[in-house]
C-alpha cells in the first residue's frame, strides 16, 4: 500500500459513511473510506432465487454469530435478551434494514427539559431539520405530507401503497380513535435518481434487487466516488494510532488477504456502529490512552441503547394480501409516544405495520405453535394460516444506563485475531412496563380491526438491529465522548458519526437521523477547516 497520507480516513461505508463521505467530496480533499465488506451483487440477492426464505436463516440472517460471513465478525451477546442484528458491506446495515425511516421528534431531543429522565442533547430538531431534508433528497424517500404527530415536512415520493393489509389495520385504529399515518419510507415508490421503482415483492430485509430501497451503495456511494471520493473494501481496521502529540495519525488494518496495513490520515473518522465502534476505539490503546482511544471520561461503550421490540400478530378469517408490498413500510402509530405517567412508564413507543408472513415462514410459525398439525388436517390448517396473519412491531424507546455497555470479550476474536465485542445488558424496569402496555395495546387494536386471535413475543429477542449510545454526545467532557458537532473531546482530530454518539434513542428506527447527523457534522467540519483541530 502506499505510504500517502490522505486528508480524511472515515471506517465504516454504511449509513453514516456514505453520507458524510459524500458531503465532504465537495471541499476537493483527499477523502479514503476504509470498508471490511465488500460491494453486494444484487443478481446474488435471495429474492433473485426460490430459497428466499431459507436464506433467511442463513447467509442473509440477522445476527453475525449465525450469519457467518467471512467479513463478519462475532458478537458474544450471550448476556443479553436482546441479539445484536448487523451486517458488514458497502451499505452496511442498510442493505438489511426495512428502510422505516421517521424523523425524530423535537420533544425527543429534550426528555431530561420534558420528563426528568436521561440527558438533554446538545443539539435539537431545527438544527438538524434542513439536514433531514436533503437527505430525505438522496435516500428519496416516500411519504405523506401533513402528520399531525410530527412538524410540516416535504418528502420526494408518494408513500407506500397500503393494500389490503393496511387498509384494515387501519380501520381498527380509526375505530379506537388513535393516531395512524402511513409510513416514511426509504423505498421508491416511482422511478427515482436512476432507481427503478418497488414492484412490492415483499422480502426487503435480505437486500432488494430492483433498487428501489435505498441502501447506501446505490444512493450516496455511487456519487461519493463520482465527486472523487476512494472506497477500499475487505479492509478490517484494527486499531486507530496516535502519535506523540496526542493526535489521531492512521489506522492499522488488514487486508483481503489478511496482511497488515497502514494507513495515515491528518483526520479518522469512526463510523462502525453502536458496538462497532466502541469496539474500535477499546482496542486502540496506547500509553496516552490506556483504557481505549478517546476514553478519558470512561463512556466509551457505556450507555447502550436497543430499543426493546415486541410482536403482536392477528390471525384475520380473510385474505389480507399481506406478501405484497415492503416488509416493514406500511403504516405506524404514535398515540403512545409521548410520556403518560398514568401509564406506569415514562416516554413511549411507535406501532409499526408488518407484512404478513411467506410460505415457509407461515408453516414454521404454524408448526411450533401447533396451529399447523403433521399428518391429517396439515393442508386445512395452513390453508387457513397462509395470507391471513397481520401484525406490528412496537419500537419502545430505551433511556441509557451506564451498566448497558460494550466491552472487549477475553477470549474471543475474529478471523484476524482481533478481540470481540461482548454485550452487557439487561432490561430496565421501565421497559419492562412499557412492553406490558404495547403488548395489550397491540392485541386491542388488532382485536379492532378483526383479528380473531392474536398472539405476541417481547421482547422480541432478535430485534437488536438499532445500536446506540456508547460514545454518547455531550459539551462536558467529564460526561460525553464527543462534543456537540461529533469531535471527540479527548482527541481533537478523530471525530464519530454513527448511533453511538446518540444521547438518547427515541421510539423509532435511527437510521435517518444518524444520517442527518452525519451530514450536520460535515458540515461544521467543512465550516471549520482554518482551525478544525484548535
Amino acid at each position: 500500500m502506499s505510504d500517502e497520507t490522505v486528508d480524511v480516513l472515515i471506517i465504516g461505508a454504511g449509513a453514516a459513511g456514505a453520507a458524510l463521505a459524500w458531503s465532504l467530496a465537495e471541499t476537493r480533499m483527499n477523502v479514503l473510506c476504509l470498508e471490511q465488506g465488500d460491494w453486494m451483487d444484487p443478481a446474488q440477492y435471495p429474492s433473485t432465487g426460490m430459497d428466499w426464505e431459507m436464506r433467511q436463516f442463513g447467509d442473509f440472517g440477522l445476527s453475525p454469530n449465525s450469519r457467518g460471513r467471512p467479513e463478519d465478525y462475532p458478537i458474544n451477546d450471550s448476556e443479553s435478551p436482546i441479539a445484536v442484528s448487523n451486517f458488514n458491506a458497502v451499505g452496511g446495515s442498510t442493505i438489511l434494514y426495512a428502510a422505516h425511516f421517521p424523523r425524530f421528534h423535537p420533544g425527543d431531543f429534550q426528555v431530561k427539559t420534558l420528563d426528568g429522565v436521561a440527558d438533554d442533547w446538545p443539539i435539537d430538531y431545527a438544527l438538524l431539520e434542513p439536514y433531514y431534508d436533503l437527505n430525505a433528497r438522496m435516500m428519496g424517500v416516500a411519504g405523506l405530507a401533513g402528520d399531525p404527530a410530527y412538524p410540516d415536512k416535504e418528502v420526494p415520493l408518494p408513500p407506500v401503497p397500503l393494500g389490503v393489509l393496511g387498509e384494515t389495520l387501519g380501520r381498527g385504529f380509526n375505530k379506537l380513535g388513535w393516531h395512524w399515518w402511513p409510513s416514511d419510507s426509504a423505498i421508491a415508490t416511482e422511478a427515482y435518481e436512476g432507481r427503478a421503482p418497488c414492484i412490492n415483492l415483499g422480502p426487503c430485509i435480505t437486500g432488494c434487487a430492483q433498487g428501489a430501497k435505498a441502501s447506501t451503495d446505490v444512493t450516496y456511494w455511487p456519487s461519493a466516488i463520482r465527486r472523487g471520493v476512494t472506497l477500499r473494501t475487505r479492509c478490517r481496521v484494527r486499531e486507530i494510532t496516535v502519535g506523540a502529540d496526542g493526535l489521531a495519525d492512521g489506522v492499522l488494518y488488514y487486508d483481503e488477504h489478511g496482511a497488515e496495513q497502514r494507513q495515515r490520515a491528518e483526520m479518522v473518522v469512526v463510523a462502525c456502529n453502536g458496538v462497532g465502534t466502541p469496539r474500535l476505539l477499546l482496542n486502540s490503546r496506547s500509553q496516552l490512552f490506556p483504557e481505549g482511544l478517546a476514553n478519558r471520561s470512561g463512556l466509551v461503550g457505556r450507555n447502550l441503547m436497543f430499543h426493546p421490540y415486541a410482536m403482536v400478530t392477528g390471525i384475520f378469517d380473510g385474505r389480507l394480501e399481506g406478501y405484497k408490498g415492503p416488509t416493514g413500510c406500511c403504516i405506524m402509530s404514535q398515540e403512545f409516544y409521548e410520556t403518560d405517567l398514568s401509564r406506569g412508564f415514562v416516554r413511549g413507543y411507535t406501532f409499526e405495520t408488518l407484512r404478513g408472513l411467506g410460505p415457509v415462514s407461515t408453516a414454521l410459525l404454524g408448526m411450533s405453535s401447533g396451529r399447523v398439525p403433521w399428518g391429517a388436517g396439515h393442508h386445512e390448517a395452513y390453508e387457513a394460516l397462509f395470507d391471513r396473519t397481520a401484525g406490528m412491531v412496537v419500537i419502545c424507546e430505551d433511556l441509557p444506563e451506564p451498566h448497558n455497555r460494550v466491552t472487549l470479550d477475553p477470549d474471543l476474536v475474529d478471523s484476524n485475531g482481533i478481540p470481540a465485542p461482548k454485550i452487557h445488558y439487561r432490561l430496565s424496569e421501565n421497559s419492562h412496563r412499557m412492553l406490558e402496555h404495547c403488548v395489550a395495546r397491540g392485541s386491542e387494536v388488532l382485536e379492532a380491526a378483526g383479528a380473531v386471535e392474536t398472539f405476541a413475543d417481547a421482547p422480541l429477542p432478535p430485534a437488536g438491529w438499532h445500536l446506540m449510545g456508547t460514545a454518547r454526545m455531550g459539551t462536558d467532557p467529564d460526561a460525553s465522548v464527543v462534543n456537540e458537532w461529533g469531535r471527540c473531546h479527548d482527541v481533537r482530530n478523530l471525530f464519530i458519526i454513527d448511533g453511538s454518539i446518540f444521547v438518547t434513542a427515541a421510539a423509532v428506527n435511527p437510521t435517518n437521523t444518524i444520517q442527518a447527523l452525519a451530514l450536520y457534522i460535515a458540515d461544521q467540519i467543512v465550516k471549520n477547516l482554518a482551525n478544525l483541530f484548535e
